[in-house]
């Protein structure tokens, strides 16, 4: 395991920030924490880069106890924190080079060279960090987490601040380091984590409420239940709908166009064109809905 995490609590005065938290993660996989602000995301991150202690618990990364060998477990690490904080007096290649140092790096140029190029630094490389904007600054904490070639990614959320397009590119960079490194970081853009994550955790009040596969956790909730968005050519009505079989409920969205809440016992799409048919309407559209991983996540941090 690149990451394990057994028990973990961490206590601020009388804020339990973290509570008997435990976790693992495999090499190469990307693992999406998330949660609420202060559900505990950032602590936890903290503590696994050796930033703060826990107050209970244990941890590894890459086999090295976090707490007894908190050196070997930094040169294994990249890591990005929630605030970048970085020398905006320095230029961006005097700041990769100042890193490089830091991490004894050999062949350093080409380094620098090839971490600009991978977060797409080209035409800012010969700027003050302090006349960046945010999300190439961001970049700029991307590159240095990058530069050592750490083994295990820890990011808090890496893609604050970046337009869509930046972010789609940051969102690459993710998919692309995954597979070859582990990966663990937060964010509250849902969609970035479908698209990018293999596995989702969610902690809120500092517990893991939640720990799955992203694709099956989307479907742990409501599982019961399927919802069907139609839309007729005619008016309908509620009362007319719910004799489907199986229908349990039906809201008029605008018009002519109904979300339709049925059992899950059977597809209930064919019995919605059969009643259009007894009732001399056509389906204009139809849909089924796929339930979102922010529903999900919603339901699970009330």
């Amino acid at each position: 395991m690149s990451i394990k995490v057994s028990n973990v609590t961490k206590i601020y005065s009388e804020q339990r920030a973290l509570d008997n938290v435990s976790f693992e993660v495999k090499t190469a996989e990307v693992v999406g924490f998330l949660g609420p602000n202060g559900a505990g995301k950032s602590t936890m991150m903290k503590i696994l880069t050796c930033f703060i202690p826990a107050t209970a618990g244990t941890a590894s990364v890459c086999g090295y106890d976090i707490a007894e060998e908190s050196l070997e477990v930094r040169k294994n690490v990249g890591y990005l924190p929630e605030h970048n904080p970085l020398y905006l007096d320095m230029y961006v290649k005097e700041y990769l080079e100042f890193i490089s140092g830091l991490h004894h790096l050999k062949n350093v140029k080409s380094r620098i060279a090839e971490m600009i190029e991978m977060t797409g630094l080209q035409a800012e490389q010969k700027k003050k960090i302090g006349a960046l904007s945010k999300g190439y600054r961001q970049r700029v904490g991307l590159a240095q987490a990058l530069i050592h070639d750490p083994k295990v990614l820890i990011l808090d959320e890496p893609t604050t601040g970046l337009d869509p397009n930046q972010l789609a590119e940051i969102r690459n960079l993710i998919i692309e380091v995954g597979k070859h490194k582990t990966v663990l970081f937060s964010t509250h853009i849902m969609q970035e984590v479908e698209a990018v994550c293999d596995r989702v955790i969610i902690v809120n009040n500092g517990k893991i409420v939640a720990d799955d596969v992203t694709s099956v956790l989307q479907h742990s909730q409501d599982a019961d239940k399927q919802f069907i968005t139609v839309e007729f050519d005619k008016a309908a009505t509620a009362v007319s709908l719910k004799t489907i079989e199986g229908v349990l409920d039906a809201k008029n969205l605008k018009e002519n166009i109904w979300q339709i809440e049925a059992a899950a016992t059977k597809d209930i799409r064919t019995d919605i064109f059969q009643y259009a048919v007894k009732n001399g309407m056509a389906v204009l559209t139809l849909h089924k809905e796929e339930q979102r991983l922010e529903d999900v996540f919603k339901q699970l941090t009330k």
